[in-house]
């Protein structure tokens, strides 16, 4: 999925600079996603297996993410093994979670 057409008109980050930050989510997803789920709509629940650097890779992601996107509500939860990341939007925003679900669960597969 390289169209970006889907990333919203509110996100600030400059143009040039989205196929490179999606890379860096791709990259992650594709290295480290254990599991997917959708517990509601709005709502995308991702397990990803820890390792050295990843929960400060994840955290730095997310807090990048937030400062361009501040629509997404982000929890990373660390576990023994895992990495818990929840990403939630308001309803308006259903349409970029899809996306972000199609696109990590693409990117799982690659693993």
């Amino acid at each position: 999925m390289s169209d970006l057409a889907w990333v919203p008109q509110s996100c600030t980050l400059p143009a040039e600079e989205r196929p490179l930050r999606v890379a860096e989510w791709d990259g992650l997803f594709c290295e480290r996603l254990t599991a997917l789920s959708r517990p509601q709509p709005f709502h995308l629940r991702l397990d990803l297996a820890g390792g050295s650097g990843v929960e400060d890779r994840v955290r730095g992601l997310v807090e990048r993410e937030s400062g361009c996107c501040s629509f997404f509500t982000f929890t990373t939860t660390p576990g023994e093994d895992l990495i818990r990341l929840d990403i939630s939007v308001d309803q308006e925003h259903e349409a970029v979670l899809d996306a972000i679900a199609a696109r990590t669960a693409a990117a799982g597969e690659q693993r």
